[in-house]
């Protein structure tokens, strides 16, 4: 049996994100996906992950495109989650992405989910505290009255989505603070929806 041991962090992570699409979608991920989701700009790079999982014996593969990838029997099916890093709940922050996971995957079925830790205190009154994790769902848009990770010219938080004509609101469970009033001329991106609370106690 293949041990994931032999794998690198990066292929260790690409392997989960080819279970991934391929749980969710029926098929495997192109080429292009995986060098997008991993910021790999040459084809060539991605094809090298690919040989090594291949050589090591957790995927095969019939010609040279991605999608005729086929995951091993000899693979461990994964049961972690992405863990990123920090979201603000307060002032928005620079998102600075960690490599760790979580093994949730039994309480927060499915795929394209992964964790935050909050920090701040904008979203108390939704029972969401200053360290708590929080499981987000991954999409790019969101009804009123989601709950949301929104990034912000480049900066993060978590907030009740409400929009309004030309604006969004982003509303803070907090009745100290304020929303924040993204403009049309402000470039705003839905990261995900809130799928779950954990606190340790």
């Amino acid at each position: 049996m293949a041990e994931l041991t032999s794998l690198t962090r990066r292929q260790r992570e690409i392997l989960d994100f080819i279970n991934r699409k391929i749980e969710s979608r029926g098929f495997p991920p192109t080429i292009r996906d995986i060098g997008t989701a991993f910021e790999i700009r040459s084809p060539n790079g991605v094809m090298c992950h690919l040989k090594a999982l291949e050589k090591k014996g957790f995927i095969s593969r019939q010609g040279k495109s991605a999608r005729a990838i086929q995951i091993s029997h000899r693979t461990v099916p994964t049961t972690s989650i992405p863990f990123k890093g920090l979201v603000a709940a307060g002032t928005p922050l620079a998102a600075e992405e960690q490599e760790e996971r979580l093994d949730l995957t039994e309480l927060f079925p499915g795929a394209d989910i992964y964790a935050l830790r909050v920090q701040g205190t904008s979203m108390i009154d939704e029972h969401i505290q200053d360290g708590d994790i929080v499981i987000i769902r991954n999409q790019e848009s969101a009804q009123n009255g989601d709950r949301v990770v929104a990034q912000i010219d480049g900066e993060v938080t978590l907030k009740v989505f409400q929009r309004m004509k030309d604006e969004i609101h982003l509303i803070p469970a907090n009745r100290e603070m304020t929303p924040i009033v993204v403009t049309p001329d402000r470039d705003i991106r839905i990261l995900g929806v809130l799928n779950g609370v954990i606190r340790k106690c």
